[in-house]
C-alpha cells in the first residue's frame, strides 16, 4: 500500500522553533495583522469548536485559552502539522484537543457536533468543496455556523476562479521533491452557491483588503449557518 506524501511536512517549521507561546489575538486576513478577530464566531462559552486544517494549532489554542470554550478540536490530516500542534500546546488536553485525520472523515463521523466550525486558510482552501461543504453542516448542530477565510484572488492578482476548479500550486513532499497541492480559490458567487447547495442559509461574504507587502493578497471572509431545522433544507 503506498502511502501519500505529506505535502505539509515543511509549513511552519521555523516559527516551530523561535515562537511556541498561545497567540495573544485571532486574525483572519491572509496577512494575520488586521480585521475582524474571533468575535467573527460569536460566544464561545461552553460551545464545542471545529478548527478544520489546524495545521500547527495556534488559532485553536488561541480560543481554547482566551474565549472558554467547552472544547476546541483542531483537525487536521498532515502528521508532521500534527506532532508541531502536539509540541507546542499538547498541554492544553483537553479543553485543546488534536484530532490527526481527513477533514471530511472526521466531519461525516461527527454529526450534530458542533455549535461552531471554521477555517483560516485551511480545509476549506484544499478540500473539494462539495465534498467538504455537505460534511461540515451535518456536523453542525442546528443553528451552529461556519466560518472561514479564503483567498479572494489568487495570489500575484489573477482573479478568483468563476467556476469550481483547483488550481495547482508548487509543494514539496517530506524529503525535498516537488509536489503541487490543489487549492480552490473561487469567487464569492461561487462559495455562495455551493454553500446553499450544502444546506447553508443566512450567507454574507465580506473581503478584507490586503496589506503592503511582496504577496500582499485581499481576503474572502464567508459567514453561514446550518438552519435551525436541517429538515427544511
Amino acid at each position: 500500500m503506498t502511502r501519500t506524501a505529506d505535502l505539509w511536512h515543511h509549513y511552519g517549521r521555523p516559527r516551530h522553533t523561535t515562537d511556541r507561546a498561545v497567540p495573544s489575538g485571532f486574525h483572519w486576513s491572509w496577512g494575520q495583522a488586521s480585521g475582524p478577530g474571533a468575535e467573527i464566531l460569536g460566544d464561545l462559552t461552553g460551545r464545542c469548536v471545529g478548527d478544520l486544517g489546524a495545521g500547527a494549532a495556534r488559532q485553536a489554542a488561541h480560543l481554547a485559552v482566551h474565549h472558554h470554550p467547552a472544547r476546541v478540536v483542531a483537525v487536521d490530516a498532515s502528521p508532521a502539522q500534527h506532532a508541531m500542534a502536539g509540541d507546542l500546546y499538547g498541554h492544553l488536553t483537553p479543553q485543546l484537543h488534536l484530532a490527526l485525520c481527513d477533514v471530511p472523515a472526521h466531519l461525516r463521523a461527527s454529526p450534530d457536533t458542533y455549535d461552531v466550525l471554521y477555517s483560516v486558510f485551511g480545509a476549506v482552501d484544499f478540500t473539494e468543496p462539495r465534498e467538504l461543504l455537505p460534511a461540515a453542516v451535518r456536523a453542525l448542530r442546528p443553528g451552529g455556523r461556519l466560518v472561514f477565510s479564503t483567498l479572494a484572488h489568487h495570489l500575484g492578482g489573477t482573479p478568483a476562479d468563476p467556476d469550481v476548479r483547483h488550481t495547482e500550486i508548487g509543494a514539496k513532499t517530506p524529503d525535498g521533491a516537488a509536489a503541487v497541492l490543489r487549492r480552490w480559490v473561487l469567487q464569492e458567487h461561487v462559495w455562495t452557491t455551493l454553500l446553499d447547495e450544502a444546506g447553508f442559509t443566512r450567507i454574507t461574504t465580506e473581503v478584507l483588503p490586503g496589506g503592503p507587502g511582496p504577496r500582499v493578497a485581499d481576503t474572502l471572509l464567508v459567514r453561514a449557518f446550518r438552519t435551525d431545522d436541517q429538515r427544511a433544507v
